[in-house]
């Protein structure tokens, strides 16, 4: 299965997912869901609707050019979600983008349960499974 988990900073609360579970896609990582910096930035310096359509665009032509380019990184978490439970992690909900639904972590989601439509994904209750055509 793949899921979601949010990274905390400081004290960790007690129901994380075991750490070998867990993998930070955040833009500074060099994980194949990770967005890019520049999208990141752009995106929450202007939180809004339009902001937020500009960067689903950008950040899920990034994953298709990605796997187009290399699928085995993908391939390899989707196997190994097969095998375990894998969380892919973020920092949101923050201050600057407090809606959980507006996460790259959301539509990475959504891009390996469509790339992977054999692979168990897991979405946050909270949120609504994006339509990610």
């Amino acid at each position: 299965m793949l899921a979601r988990y949010k990274i905390h900073r400081g004290k960790q609360p007690s129901n994380l997912p075991p750490r070998h579970q867990r993998q930070d896609t955040r833009h500074r990582t060099r994980h194949c869901l990770r967005p890019a910096r520049e999208i990141v930035d752009a995106y929450l310096a202007d939180p809004t609707d339009p902001a937020w359509r500009t960067f689903r665009q950008a950040y899920l032509k990034l994953l298709r050019e990605r796997f187009e380019t290399d699928p085995r990184p993908f391939d390899a978490l989707a196997e190994r979600a097969h095998r375990e439970d894998v969380f892919i992690g973020c920092s949101c909900p923050t201050r600057a983008n407090p809606d959980p639904a507006r996460c790259h972590t959301i539509l990475a989601l959504g891009f390996m349960r469509r790339q992977y439509p054999d692979l168990g994904v897991q979405f946050p209750a909270e949120v609504d499974p994006p339509d990610v055509d």
